[in-house]
Formats: C-alpha cells, structure tokens, sequence
C-alpha cells in the first residue's frame, strides 16, 4: 500500500505507505525473542492503541547523517520535523560495525530508535554469531534480527513495531503525556569536547526548542561545522565563540574535530562490535573468493564487459523481440479499428485524425517501448539483486571519473546504444544529482538502434563497398563527444566533484524472482506515468502537422508525408538552416525528414522514401495518374490483426541467439540493395534519388545531425520527467545546437567550403557552453536558496 512521490525541492524519490499491525493484545502477550521490547500485561494495551495502522515513510538509504547530500539531508531533516513516531533503522547484520555509524547519529538525536539487524542468515556462511540482547543493552533501544527472505521476517518487524508504539504509548499515560524515551546510549568524546558540550548546554537550550534533538547533539554538530545548526543556534551561541573553541580543540587535539567526532564514534562501536560479536571462524568466505576474480584489477573489466554485453543483448534482442507484438496489437485497436469505429458512425475527419491518428497512435508509441524497458530493468534488477551491480561500479569506477562520474554511469550509457528511453532511466541507479543529470546529458550522444536503419540507407546509397567502417565512425564520434560533453560539463553546468564512491559489496544471493518483477513493474509503471502523458501529446500534435496540410480543394487532413502536409512547409522553410552542412533547397525532403525523426529516428526512412518519391513525380511532370499506383490497402481484419501480433513473436525470437553476434544489427549493412531495400521498407529508386541529392560529404555531415540531434520525443519526454522542464530544454539545445555545429564543421572542412561558416559553427560551440555555465549557475542558486 505505496505511492511514490518527490520530497518538496530535491529529486530524491520517497515511498509512502501503511500497514496493518495486527492486533495489539498479540504484541503484548506473544512469545517475543530475547532482547525485544519488554511485555505489558494485556490489560494495560485496552486504551494505549486504538489503530492499528501505520504509516510507512521510506527514507533514502544512507551511511551518515552528516548532510553533505541530498538524500542525507532528506532523511536527516525528516527526522529533525519530530514526524516519525519511531525510527526504524536497518542494519546489514554481516557489517555491522560500517552500518552502526548511522545507528550511532540516530540514537544522538534522541529519536526513538528499532534497530532490525537483516541478513543474519549469511551469518553462518560467515562464521559469525551476534549476541542481540546484549547489543540491545549497548544501544538502549529494542533490536530484532530478521532474515528478510523468510516471509516470517516481516512479521517479525511488525510485531515489534507494535511492542514499541504500545510501550511509548503506555509510559505517555503513566507520565501524563511527554516525549517518547529515547536510548541513554551516549558516545564518549575527548575530556576537550566534552568540556566545550558542557559549556554550552546552557546556552543552546532555546536553539533546539521544536526539535526532536537534545543540547549535547546540537553542540556536537557546531563543532562538526554543520551550516543549518550553526544558523539556528547564532542568536544563543556567536559565531565567534564557535570557532574559538573549534579552533582551541583542533589545536589541543592536533586534528579536525569532525575526524574526532567520527573516530570516538568509530571507537565506540568498535567496543561494541568486539562485545557482541563471536566469530567461529576466520575462513574466506564464499564471497570474498568470488570477490578475487569478479573484482580483479584485470580480469574484472572483461568479465564486466561480457555481463554488460549480455545485459544489452538480452535488452536490445529478446525485449525487441515483442516491439511488433505491442506495435501491431496497438495498432490494429487504437488506430486502425478506432478509426474504423469512428468512421462508422459517421465522425468527421478531424475527430478520427484526432482520436485514431493522434491519441492512439501516441498509446502506441508509447506501448512500442514497454518490451525494452521492462527487459533493461528486469536485467538491472537481476544484476542487483545477485550482488553483481555494487562489483561493476567498482571495476568501472576509475575509468569513468576521468569524465568526472561514478563507475555505475557506465550501465546507462551503455544501454543507450540499445535505446535512449532506458538509458536515461537507468541514472536512478545513481545517487547524485549532478551525477544523474550529467549522464543524462550524454547518453542521447550513444548510437541507438533506431538510427540504424538511417545509416544503412544513407551508407547503401553513398557509400557502397564501406557501409560498416563509416558506421563504425559515426559511433565512435558519438561517444567521444559523449566524453567531450563530459568533460564540459564538468566546468559549467555541474561543477563539483563525483559523488564519494562509498558502496558496501554485498554477499551474493541467489536473485529474487518476486521481488525482480516487482521492482521492475515498479519502473516500468513510472516510466509510463511519467512519460506517456507527454509522449502521446508530442506524438497528436506531430501527428496533427504531418497530416493536416493544403491541396487545390484547400487546406484538410490526410497530406501524411506529402509535400502539402504543414510539416513540409515547416520542412522547406527552415531547409536554409542546414544549407552549411550540404543540404540544399531542391534536397528539403532531408529536412522533413529530420522533423517526423521526432517520432522515431526509424521514421526518417519513411519519409525520405515517400517525399523523393513524390518529388521526383513532380519534377518529372508526372501526375497522380502517371506514377506508379499504390496497392490498394486491404480491408480493416481486427482479429487477423491481432493474430499477426502474436505470431510476431515467435518469428522475431528466432533470430535471437543469431543476433548474439551482432547485437546491434550491423549485420544488414551487408545485404545489397535489393534486400536492404526490402529490410528497410524502401523503394529501390530511393538510393538514386539520394544520390542525386547529396554528396559523400554532405551525406556524411547528415548523418552527424542524425546522430547527435536531440533524440526522439519519447526520451526528450523522459529527460524531462528525470531533470524538469529547464534541464530538459537546455538538453534540447544543446544537442541540437552541437550536431549543427559538427556537422557544419566537418562538411565545411571536407567539401573545401567557407571558412566564415567555421567560425559560426565554433561561436555556436562556444555559445553553447555559456549556455551550460547559466545553467549551472541557476540551479546552483535555485539550490542555495532552497537550502536556506
């Protein structure tokens, strides 16, 4: 019983729900473990709780709270609001010594606190044993251990939950109301700090006033330098006797004194840890072997390599496998039958072209992605769930922070050569916003399969005999300006460092089927969600352009992809813009070609093929009558519709395990033109008509516009939702603005031409990356002034 939303002012996803406890004589009177919350007699539980129903609010997962990000901040002023009832701290029960940090800070705020210890079914593969009721006596809060995987698990915390509300509940009614008690477990600091908590006590008594939080606590974070307590407390403690004792015990102790603070902190545990903690053994364990080879300097980047590879077959392959069932399906009901329905009871044209041709067509654009995106989370899942997901960060963590980024960047990125769309939402996996934003940027700039068939066309048609080694090139100038962007970046939009790479290695496990689909299904509905509602809008009102348009009988519907259409004319008039990079005026159906690109890259083809065609008729004096007549289209099947769907699948998986060789489909650059023109859905004249109309050059310097301008409306949609309305049109302008100005360039310097327009392509270059420094400056301030 979830929902997901956004915390007010950040990014960071939040999950929200209830459950039901049970009932509250079962929590009181029950066998509980050792070292859990002490019974009450049933009668006492009459009147202390009359629901039974909590309310869940999942924080993100974090080390410290130390707020130097935004999830830690999220969590930590969450707590600091005094809404949580209890605080339920999980505990990986096979670390605990890295995991009681954060346990540490929580019980310093005087939160109450249940601690559930998890994983203590890997203990025995470790060899360890923890004594938890004398952990409970270290902590002075309540501690349960639980193995997550056993259903039993959950009651467990449940349970315990109860024991703890009704306990707080009961001592609020013996004392007349007050505070829940928090733990009197208290980390001993250096006799210099203590005295300076002590001298200050007094004075910050008024500061944490409507904060769930203690003197002593608000002392330690002032010495820690913490901005927001600091802030709050100026008006009782000045600044100058801050950094005077700061100072005094940085000077007496030779260290900073947020290092002590985490060392007596770290010492503290530790003595904890060494009470409550037996190890029977002090073998390797099964991970630790594994970890030798999966993580070795050497061998752990191919091994990475191949799973990645797989990762993306699996993706691009088997997910692309069902495309044409969700294409077909779709649109046989949505678009062909509602047209059909509409039709038939007598709905004027702009209604069908508006329901059938727009709404319709967008649910099916929008459905075309579903396969892929469900496959690239299901395998990201499994990838996680095994454990294998925290090694490849680590592997690729060195390599990519010389483009300023973590190790788990490389995932979406790679995935972006597949499709965009599940490139883009695969930078959840990633916990800095900066860090998100910045691979968001380049993974359009990773060749996506749906430019393929542009390649192969283009490459037929101009480059016969060399097809794969210019594609070759188009890909490996899409992911330097990938690392160009990158680097970029890093100096104006998002300046900063990468997030610490702070990743605990867990055991690995067996995946869970459930909790896979589960977590995927989660995605895949917010991509829907999110997406879909402006996917479909892009998709009615490109729709509405290419059909809607001016003949002899005036202006109407159902110019799709003809020279009348309004996107033609738009087409024409904006032709000049992309005459430095070879495209002519008498070449304006490459321009058209560009706009319906928005759809889909794949849809550049169609159009090209259907506007040289008609331009040619045209051109030639040839009328309607004259050309060559189209097959009449068959009647509307619905059923045999449908069952084409279906049959789709089965054909498609057949060359899957062909395809584990040419994941990316490379394989069709070596039909010749007859069977390219065939795969592609083109007319064998159209590679002379593309060979009248462009050059090697210019043919080349397209193809860089096609690879590098802004991506399909689908993943703008995407990008969007991921990094809001501002990001997402700088990301528009960017990319397109960079794939005039390289294609510009290249065909300037290849053709021999002016070199005025290489100036302009560098100004624009240079245009660019002021435009990314104001970005950056806006959010910077936009985040300052939430911060404050």
């Amino acid at each position: 019983k979830q929902h997901v939303g956004n915390w007010p002012g950040v990014t960071v996803e939040k999950k929200e729900g209830s459950v039901r406890l049970g009932p509250i004589s079962s929590f009181l009177s029950a066998p509980f473990q050792p070292g859990s919350v002490p019974a009450l007699a049933a009668g006492e539980a009459t009147s202390i709780l009359e629901a039974t129903r909590v309310r869940i609010v999942d924080l993100p997962g974090i080390y410290s709270l130390s707020a130097s990000s935004e999830d830690q901040r999220v969590a930590r002023d969450y707590i600091l609001g005094g809404e949580p009832d209890l605080v339920v701290n999980v505990v990986d029960a096979t670390n605990l010594e890295r995991n009681l940090y954060l346990t540490t800070q929580i019980l310093e705020m005087r939160a109450p606190v249940l601690v559930v210890l998890t994983m203590t079914d890997l203990l025995e593969d470790k060899r360890m044993s923890i004594d938890i009721a004398h952990l409970e006596r270290h902590l002075g809060c309540p501690v349960v251990g639980i193995n997550a995987l056993d259903p039993r698990g959950i009651a467990t915390i449940k349970a315990a939950v109860g024991r703890v509300i009704a306990a707080a509940h009961a001592a609020d009614s013996a004392a007349g109301g007050g505070p829940d008690a928090p733990s009197l477990a208290k980390v001993p600091y250096p006799n210099e700090i203590e005295d300076v908590i002590s001298a200050w006590s007094p004075h910050l008594t008024a500061g944490v006033v409507g904060l769930p939080v203690d003197e002593r606590w608000a002392a330690v974070k002032i010495l820690e330098r913490d901005s927001w307590v600091m802030k709050r407390c100026l008006p009782y403690l000045s600044r100058e006797v801050m950094d005077a004792a700061t100072n005094r015990v940085r000077e007496i102790l030779k260290e900073d004194v947020d290092v002590l603070v985490a060392d007596h902190r770290y010492g503290f545990i530790h003595g904890v840890v060494r009470d409550v903690v037996t190890r029977h053994s002090t073998r390797e364990s099964r991970t630790d072997r594994i970890d030798r080879i999966l993580t070795h300097r050497v061998l752990g980047i191919p091994i990475f390599l191949g799973a990645m590879y797989l990762v993306f077959w699996v993706t691009i392959q088997v997910g692309g496998a069902f495309i044409d069932f969700f294409d077909i399906l779709l649109g046989t009901i949505l678009v062909d039958g509602l047209s059909r329905l509409l039709l038939g009871v007598g709905s004027p044209a702009w209604i069908v072209s508006l329901l059938a041709n727009g709404l319709g067509a967008g649910l099916q654009t929008v459905a075309t992605f579903v396969p892929i995106i469900f496959m690239m989370f299901f395998m990201l899942s499994i990838l996680e769930d095994s454990g294998y997901m925290a090694r490849a960060a680590f592997v690729m963590d060195r390599f990519m922070r010389l483009i300023g980024l973590p190790g788990r960047s490389f995932v979406p990125m790679l995935v972006g050569f597949g499709c965009t769309i599940p490139a883009i939402l695969g930078t959840r996996v990633l916990d800095s916003k900066r860090d998100r934003f910045m691979t968001i940027f380049m993974a359009p700039l990773m060749s996506c399969g749906a430019r393929l068939p542009v390649y192969a066309l283009v490459t037929a048609a101009l480059f016969p005999g060399s097809g794969g080694l210019v594609v070759f090139t188009i890909y490996l100038a899409g992911i330097i300006l990938a690392v160009l962007t990158g680097l970029l970046l890093k100096v104006t939009a998002f300046r900063g460092t990468p997030s610490h790479f702070i990743m605990e290695l867990p055991p690995y496990h067996a995946p869970r089927i459930r909790h896979i689909l589960i977590h995927t299904w989660t995605r895949l509905r917010a991509f829907i969600k999110r997406a879909g509602v402006v996917i479909v809008a892009f998709v009615v009102v490109l729709g509405f352009m290419n059909s809607f348009g001016r003949d002899d009988s005036g202006w109407g519907l159902g110019h799709e992809d003809t020279e009348s259409s309004l996107l033609a004319a738009v087409g024409k008039a904006v032709t000049p813009v992309f005459g430095p990079l070879g495209i002519d005026r008498d070449n304006w159906p490459a321009a058209v070609g560009l706009f319906t690109g928005l759809f889909a890259k794949e849809a550049v083809v169609g159009t090209l093929n259907a506007l040289y065609a008609q331009n040619a008729a045209t051109l030639s004096g040839e009328g309607a009558d004259d050309a060559e007549p189209d097959e009449p289209e068959p009647g509307f099947d619905l059923w045999g519709g449908i069952a084409e769907a279906f049959l789709s699948i089965p054909a498609n998986l057949a060359g899957v395990l062909q395809a584990l060789l040419d994941p990316f489909g490379l394989s069709i650059l070596e039909d010749d033109e007859d069977a390219l023109a065939e795969g592609i859905d083109v007319s064998r004249g159209t590679f002379e008509l593309m060979r009248a109309n462009f050059t090697p050059a210019s043919a080349y310097a397209y193809l860089l516009f096609v690879l590098i301008y802004f991506p399909c409306v689908a993943a703008l949609a995407t990008a969007i939702r991921e990094m809001g309305a501002r990001f997402g049109t700088v990301l528009a302008v960017y990319l397109t603005g960079l794939a005039w100005a390289v294609s510009t360039l290249y065909f300037q310097i290849a053709a021999g031409g002016s070199v005025v327009w290489m100036a302009v392509a560098l100004l624009v270059m240079a245009a660019l990356a002021a435009l990314l420094s104001v970005a950056g400056r806006m959010s910077e301030a936009g985040g300052a002034a939430g911060t404050v």
